[in-house]
């Protein structure tokens, strides 16, 4: 059997580190986008209107600033540079909110953002220009790559969940400004093995490089205040977003039109509507932090064995299956394409819309199998979880190392943002579905379970059908891909 140093080997150096740097870099996030919105509607006071909405702009900017970090990384500021930058900007917005108030919040939403906006991208794009683009170790790195990242998913919300319950918000985020202060010094101890690869900025000369890095740190200390002012008032703000991912749309599609090789516009074209069918994907899974959690505490008994359960803690349901799938799905993998079978791109995507799906329409059953009180049994929304979370091992990051497979090299950042902004989008739709079913005034499960009931029942449906689209666009995008 080989041992670790062996297997470190036969990877390209930096791959193995940034599992580790993704896993920490987590942290801060995973306490943000699972206690935002009881956050606010606990400790601030705020509406669960007003909080969903929040929620909705804070996913929204969290991925929409993927597109811009994604242009910006290798071309203003290199890749790491970048990331440390914006690592640096969530220490300070979550050592801001640990603060306390409707005014620290809105501000260190605002450092936050621009933070991690920018530097997802960065550590992506770090991690597959250590891979050829034939090379075949490239989505299993991704798959591991995810693995990590769920790992710092499980103990953020392990952690938030354990200060949730008794509502220590402060202690919770100085826990999130650690997190992210371990993956700026993970970065600075092993700074030369993250060097860049062959993008733009390596080609400038010294006086182009200055001039670039001067353009791209004005550029992100100018994010931070424009972002505070669009926060105080995410009704407005979901509006023009939603209109700017429609901009950014059309710009795509032309730019895949006009591209001039006619078999890399082929595989760009099966990309962009493969990154259609995800936007069904995302905005039902971006419920969980919004929708799904308001139901979850006043519709379900969160009860396990005696035990009070913490909303955050159930979305560690996820973070289960995928640290134990992606590894397994890995391996699948590998051992199918040895015995010559090939699950395609376009079949993953369509299994995945099938089960969250199905996840969607679990919900509707424990509604209706509910206790006298009105509560649904725990065991339903577990179900729905763990099909989500089967549905997302087979869409995310696949979808990362799609960009490598099937975009031109001139256009990976730019398509890697984008693919990122499909679940910024996804956000504020999100947002829009958890603000359909308004908290009655008596507080009783039994009344808000006929809107949850047709709610999910249609958010269900919806995704199956476009699950049986894309099944019938299959032979098409094989043809697009395989050409």
């Amino acid at each position: 059997m080989p041992s670790i140093a062996q297997a470190l080997q036969r990877i390209p150096p930096g791959t193995a580190l940034l599992f580790f740097i993704q896993l920490v870099a987590t942290l801060g996030y995973a306490v943000l986008y699972s206690t935002l919105v009881l956050y606010a509607t606990q400790s601030l006071k705020f509406s669960n209107e007003q909080a969903t909405a929040m929620m909705g702009v804070f996913g929204a900017f969290n991925y929409g600033l993927h597109l811009v970090g994604g242009w910006m990384g290798g071309r203003f500021l290199s890749n790491r540079n970048l990331f440390v930058i914006g690592m640096l900007l969530q220490v300070a917005g979550c050592e801001l909110i640990a603060q306390g108030g409707s005014s620290n919040l809105q501000w260190g939403l605002a450092l936050f953002l621009t933070g991690s906006g920018l530097n997802v991208t960065c550590l992506n794009m770090m991690l597959t220009q250590r891979f050829a683009p034939e090379d075949e170790r490239r989505e299993a790195a991704f798959l591991w790559n995810y693995a990590g990242m769920n790992i710092g998913f499980f103990i953020g919300f392990a952690v938030a969940g354990h200060y949730q319950l008794t509502q220590r918000y402060p202690e919770l985020f100085w826990f999130a400004t650690w997190g992210n202060a371990a993956a700026v010094l993970l970065t600075l101890l092993w700074w030369r093995t993250l060097a860049d690869r062959d993008t733009p900025l390596l080609q400038a000369s010294p006086a182009q490089w200055r001039l670039r890095l001067l353009g791209g740190l004005a550029g992100v200390a100018l994010l931070v205040p424009l972002l505070a002012w669009l926060l105080q008032n995410p009704a407005e703000t979901s509006s023009s977003l939603k209109a700017f991912c429609l901009l950014v749309a059309l710009y795509l599609l032309v730019l895949t039109l006009r591209h001039p090789i006619a078999v890399e516009r082929d595989r760009m074209k099966a990309f962009l509507v493969l990154t259609l069918g995800s936007l069904v994907f995302w905005s039902l899974y971006q419920m969980a932090p919004s929708g799904l959690a308001l139901f979850a505490q006043s519709n379900v008994s969160m009860q396990l064995w005696g035990q009070q359960i913490a909303p955050q803690w159930v979305q560690n349901i996820n973070t289960v299956v995928i640290v134990i799938g992606a590894p397994l799905l890995a391996e699948l993998f590998r051992r199918l394409r040895e015995r010559g079978l090939w699950v395609d791109v376009p079949q993953q995507f369509a299994l995945a819309l099938l089960l969250m799906a199905l996840g969607f329409l679990a919900l509707p059953l424990g509604i209706h199998f509910a206790a006298a009180d009105g509560r649904s049994d725990f065991a339903w929304l577990a179900l729905s979880y763990v099909l989500q979370s089967l549905g997302e091992l087979l869409i995310s990051p696949i979808g990362y190392a799609m960009v490598g497979k099937l975009i031109p090299k001139q256009h990976q950042g730019l398509m890697m943002g984008s693919w990122m902004l499909v679940t910024g989008l996804a956000s504020l739709f999100a947002a829009d579905f958890s603000g359909m079913v308004a908290q009655p005034a008596d507080g009783l499960a039994a009344t808000s379970n006929p809107a949850y009931q047709l709610l999910f029942t249609q958010l269900g449906l919806g995704a199956l059908v476009t699950a049986g689209v894309l099944v019938g666009l299959v032979p098409w995008l094989k043809r697009l891909i395989d050409r």
